[in-house]
């Protein structure tokens, strides 16, 4: 999510969409698709990180990048994840640079991918339905829940670099994205020309986050399982909860005060993963 990489292409027709920092204070973003049909162009497409890996092994999906650390190597290695790997993989045809990012974005920024050429192309040895008692386990309402306070702003620092801007624009029901991004404040743009990116639902959820010691790249360690405090803003609408995930191969589970599974909006969820120390403000 570096300045000089925006737009994305494709994170409108995302169903989920996961955000991390990485090196540097650079985040990355990572987009679930329920179903691919009809997404179009999608990129650019970067390296992977292990906590995205372990967030994608949750989803019991297939994972698309273009080269990883090396604790994501240890991770497709050890976990079995069915991946796509555009850099160090026989996948040449399913991928393209396009020629006007290249020049203006520069090389690692414009690599790109597209629904069709993965679903023409993907491999016919891939496992590509889920096993029969695989859940993601998330619930949805039209409604907003009981309780939570009216709040329409939200502010999540992930770094010196970004802070993530969301606003809730009611006449939409959705929370429209923006972000403070090397200095600037900015929409966060679909690249597929269909305006700023808006969601139904924004979570927060608080972890442990530190650099490698000894890693001299600067990569990061991000818990993903476990339990954690978290926010959740839907409906114009700000919950308090509880995040779980006991086991990689299991989705977070979203908990209110009392232990119960909250309900998230009907559409598009973006997920800030920070670190507990993070200051995250709203009004």
């Amino acid at each position: 999510n570096l300045k000089q990489a925006l737009p994305q292409i494709g994170i409108s027709k995302a169903d989920v969409l996961y955000e991390v920092v990485a090196e540097g204070g650079i985040t990355r973003i990572m987009g679930v698709y329920q179903d691919l049909e009809g997404a179009g162009d999608l990129g650019s497409i970067r390296s992977a990180r292990d906590y995205y890996v372990s967030l994608a092994v949750g989803h019991d999906a297939v994972y698309i990048h273009a080269g990883g650390s090396p604790q994501a190597y240890d991770a497709f290695d050890n976990w079995g994840v069915t991946r796509i790997d555009f850099v160090n993989g026989p996948y040449g045809d399913m991928c393209w640079r396009d020629p006007e990012r290249k020049k203006t974005a520069g090389l690692e920024h414009s690599l790109l991918t597209s629904s069709e050429k993965i679903l023409d192309q993907m491999p016919s040895r891939f496992r590509l339905d889920h096993e029969e008692d695989y859940e993601v386990g998330w619930i949805f309402s039209q409604d907003p829940p009981a309780g939570g306070q009216e709040v329409t702003s939200l502010k999540v620092p992930f770094s010196k670099y970004k802070t993530g801007l969301f606003e809730y624009a009611e006449a939409e029901g959705r929370y429209l994205v923006a972000q403070h991004i090397d200095g600037a404040d900015l929409p966060v743009l679909e690249g597929a020309g269909g305006g700023q990116l808006a969601v139904a639902n924004v979570l927060v959820l608080y972890t442990d986050v530190a650099q490698i010691r000894g890693d001299s790249a600067g990569r990061m360690d991000v818990r993903t399982t476990g339990r954690g405090d978290g926010l959740l803003l839907r409906d114009g609408r700000l919950y308090e909860i509880r995040w779980q995930r006991d086991d990689r191969n299991d989705c977070f589970t979203f908990l209110d005060s009392s232990g119960t599974p909250i309900p998230l909006g009907v559409g598009t969820s973006y997920i800030d993963i920070v670190s507990t120390k993070a200051d995250v403000t709203w009004g």
